[in-house]
């Protein structure tokens, strides 16, 4: 039996707003040259975290001559929309140093803690983040989403570091991603059933995925993709009731799934390759790709270009930081990764400036849930019928000078919508429908 051990804790939403000429206080708080949509949205946000207990899990991670059983805990951070605001939080939490020993660092957010959420049924996000990553790297996104109403629940997926470079260690990431992920849907399902909490506000009806690199991998695997015999061998045997075929291999699909984000997924280069045929073809949720064109831990093609175009089943798009690597969805580097090459990688871009990155995701994500997980037409003109190279763009009739204003899209412009004049550069979207 499934069972939550501690109880959920609310929490309280912050100011959202900033003085003129202040710094922003958090990277959830959007620079005067975002796109229009990456704007947060008008409810107050709160945080609180959960455990959830999974008795008599097989791990990887442990155990000799094969994997132990134990109960898998995971704290599951939540973000939602709350009835009032509160003093922002600070969020502590550590990534792998070069040595695998943890560095701790601090990020500002704008949802703060112990306050009711609002009242309200709000679609389901579930967050999952990559590998010896944390919920917080994310908090920019979480965040975002629950002032525009939504709740987001983001697993702490407790990866070794991932500077072992092991088989067994590479399995515990493998194997736990997809069953973690269709395990904390069930759960808010469970949840929401008896009114517990968050999940009471949550309409699981509505849910969507959204995933970054292995996280990637979890949700296209959550999403329908059906896991490949070889599988079963990679993760010392854990996946093996799961694959293709297999006698729970339904059971790893989320269901009431309305929507899918896929930011730098892991699974579409040569060597991991974790799907068998169809492989993502399988998956009729509408899906957006993001991705650096010079992704080097992913691929871009081969790589999650491959991806986007195999999906034939489904609507999907695929927007392209051209020039950007692998890091494009972590939150910017904080002052205590700032000292050390090693630290500073896991967050910032050779390229992108970060807060650029992390607004113009937040405007096509908007967007994209927006149509797709709550029905609302009025954002398809933010993504359908873009010229796919901004560059390309146009808006005749725009203002001279340093004009803050967005561009209307069609007809008046062909500049996307929602971006203003010189920032709509270096990247493409592409769109697909399902076949």
């Amino acid at each position: 039996m499934l069972r939550v051990l501690l109880p959920l804790t609310l929490a309280a939403a912050a100011p959202l707003a900033i003085a003129a000429g202040q710094e922003p206080a958090s990277p959830t708080i959007p620079g005067p040259d975002a796109p229009e949509l990456a704007a947060l949205g008008s409810l107050p946000v709160g945080t609180s975290t959960i455990e959830l207990v999974q008795p008599g899990q097989l791990e990887p991670l442990q155990g000799a001559d094969k994997p132990a059983k134990v109960d898998r805990h995971l704290t599951v951070r939540l973000w939602y929309p709350a009835a009032a605001g509160g003093a922002p939080i600070t969020y502590r939490t550590p990534l792998p140093g070069e040595d695998g020993k943890d560095v701790l660092f601090t990020v500002p957010g704008v949802a703060a803690e112990n306050v009711a959420v609002a009242k309200g049924r709000f679609p389901l996000v579930i967050l999952a983040h990559g590998y010896s990553n944390s919920p917080e790297v994310l908090a920019w996104l979480g965040e975002n989403l629950a002032s525009k109403g939504y709740i987001v629940a983001a697993p702490a997926f407790r990866d070794p570091a991932i500077s072992i470079r092991t088989d067994a260690a590479r399995a515990g990431p493998l194997s736990r991603r997809p069953l973690d992920i269709a395990f904390v849907a069930s759960e808010a399902a469970r949840l929401a059933g008896r009114g517990e909490g968050v999940f009471a506000a949550a309409d699981v009806g509505r849910t969507a995925l959204v995933g970054y690199s292995m996280g990637g991998y979890g949700v296209l695997t959550a999403a329908g993709a059906p896991l490949d015999p070889v599988m079963a061998s990679r993760t010392r045997g854990v996946l093996r009731p799961y694959v293709k075929g297999a006698a729970k291999a339904a059971t790893l699909k989320v269901p009431n799934l309305k929507a899918v984000v896929v930011i730098a997924p892991a699974g579409g280069a040569p060597g991991l390759q974790p799907w068998t045929a169809p492989g993502v073809a399988a998956i009729t949720a509408p899906t957006l790709y993001i991705v650096g064109s010079q992704d080097k831990a992913v691929g871009y093609e081969p790589g999650v270009r491959s991806l986007f175009e195999a999906q034939v089943h489904a609507l999907r798009y695929l927007l392209t930081f051209r020039e950007a690597g692998h890091s494009i969805a972590l939150t910017g580097a904080p002052p205590e990764a700032r000292a050390k090459f090693w630290d500073f990688e896991w967050f910032e871009d050779a390229v992108w400036r970060k807060d650029r990155l992390l607004a113009v995701q937040a405007h096509f994500i908007t967007a994209f849930l927006d149509r797709t997980v709550k029905g609302d037409e009025g954002k398809a003109a933010y993504m359908d019928g873009l010229v796919v190279d901004s560059n390309a763009g146009k808006w005749p009739d725009a203002p001279g000078g340093r004009y803050s204003g967005y561009s209307p899209g069609a007809p008046e412009a062909t500049l996307w919508k929602g971006f203003q004049p010189n920032k709509a550069t270096g990247m493409s979207l592409e769109f697909k429908p399902a076949s």
